[in-house]
Formats: structure tokens, sequence, C-alpha cells
């Protein structure tokens, strides 16, 4: 798998595409966006894309985030933004603190202090009731050291060891759910879903990746959160290589993050997850 060498800001899953993507729906929460969007997660959330430099706020305005916000503008043109997203960002990081993007001194959309947990957190309680929706994207800095670190792409080794890490992340994740769930009880929570981004093992590690996206949904159900799928849109059961090339950079530059078309294809599963 030699396309994968990844950034430090490894990407994290999320979303769809206007094109063919599935979508899991969870009753219990306001569609209708009130005063503010909140972003969080990792890089994927942050908006990254290849660069030569560090990723910047200005450098980063064509992400999912983006062209969703700009989407429920349509609905509430007053509607504001606050992006926590920071690169590099695992569910472990993001609940105890320590994201490498700001250990790196990369300015974020919107900066915090200690964890992306407890800004989270703090700021739903400064504004209760005027938060919805919430997009929430974690899982690639949690998966990818299993996959190039421990397991060097080997897929057997993946398989063996996959479902282990699986259960572990997915633990985690819903704890985070249901501590955000807790802290807005009204508003509507969208996780973004995993997707495989090696075009080398589309059809090796489709069970893997479904298992993986299985968990996500596993996490967001308690807490009635919805899920905006991304195998269907990244992964597509035919043309699946194309269809990657054209909505990531792994083929043409071996990284993994997301071309404008391949965020607006989560913007277009977002959107349909959303009420």
């Amino acid at each position: 798998m030699r396309h994968l060498r990844w950034i430090v800001w490894c990407m994290v899953a999320v979303a769809a595409a206007g094109v063919a993507a599935g979508v899991t729906r969870a009753s219990g929460s306001s569609a209708k966006p009130q005063s503010y969007y909140l972003a969080l997660g990792d890089s994927i959330a942050y908006g990254v894309q290849p660069a030569r430099a560090k990723p910047t706020p200005s450098a980063s305005r064509t992400g999912y985030v983006d062209v969703f916000a700009a989407r429920l503008r349509k609905l509430s043109p007053d509607l504001q933004v606050v992006n926590y997203g920071c690169p590099g960002e695992s569910t472990a990081t993001f609940t105890r603190g320590g994201c490498p993007a700001i250990a790196d001194r990369i300015k974020l959309h919107d900066a915090f202090s200690g964890s992306q947990m407890k800004a989270a957190l703090g700021f739903l309680r400064a504004h209760p009731g005027d938060v919805s929706p919430i997009t929430l994207t974690l899982y690639g800095n949690d998966w990818l050291p299993l996959l190039l670190d421990t397991c060097k792409t080997d897929v057997a080794c993946v398989r063996k060891r996959g479902p282990s890490a699986i259960a572990s992340f997915g633990s985690r994740l819903k704890s985070i759910v249901q501590r955000l769930r807790t802290a807005a009880p009204t508003a509507e929570i969208i996780v973004t879903g995993a997707w495989n981004p090696d075009p080398e093992h589309l059809a090796q590690l489709k069970p893997i990746y479904r298992s993986l996206e299985a968990s996500i949904t596993r996490a967001a159900a308690p807490s009635h959160a919805r899920v905006a799928e991304m195998l269907p849109v990244f992964n597509p059961p035919r043309n699946g290589g194309a269809r990657l090339c054209a909505f990531t950079f792994i083929c043409s530059k071996g990284d993994p993050h997301p071309t404008d078309a391949g965020y607006r294809a989560m913007a277009d599963a977002v959107m349909r997850a959303s009420g």
C-alpha cells in the first residue's frame, strides 16, 4: 500500500455522497437549525487538504463543515459556525486533551484549551438550546495506527486485530456521543461514518470496514444521534477505485483527505442524514 504515506493529520471520517450515500437516522432530536452549528472532530472536520505548509483556517474553507453550513444558512441565514475540529484528534485525545495540532501550534478555526470535549461541553452549557446541529467526525486517528503502524497494511493482521480495536474505539465514541447528548438534549447530532482509503485493498478489507461502520452506528444509537454513512460514497460496489481517486487525494498525492468533490459529497450525506 505504497500510496498511504499519511501526514500527521490523518483523516477521520465523515460522510456520504450525493451519489449513493447510505444514511442511518435516529429520532429524538430537533432538525431545525438553531443559532449555532457546532462542528467537532479531526482533520476532516477541520477541512484539511494537502499543502506544503501547515494547515490554516484560511486554506481550509472548502471542507464538509463549510459546505453543510452554507446549505443550512438557506434555512437560517444568521447561523453561526463554531468549528473545534483539530487535525490529528482521536477519540482518546478528544476526551483527555493533547490534540497534535495544538502541540504543533497549528491555528484552529476556533481555538480552545484543554480537551475538545471540555470545550464542546462548555460551549453547549453556555448556549443552552441554541446549538443545533452538532456534527462529529472521529475514527481515522484511532484506526490508522493499527492499519499502518501495527499491521503495516497486512490484510491478515488487520482482520485478526481489527475486531478488538473496533470494539475499544466504539466504546470511546459511544461515551463521547452520550456526553454531548446530555449537554444538548434537543440538538440534532450527526456522526459521520468511516471509509476505506486504500485503493489497493478495497475488496479484501470490505468486511472489516463494514464492522467499523457498524460500530459507529451502535455508538450513536443510544443517544439518538444520526449517522451519515461514508462507505457507499467513497467505496461504492462498482468503480470503487475510481471513486476513491476522485473523492480523495490518495491516488494523486498519497494523501487520504477529501478533494473538494469529496467534501461536497460528504456534505450531501450529512444533509440527507439531517432532519
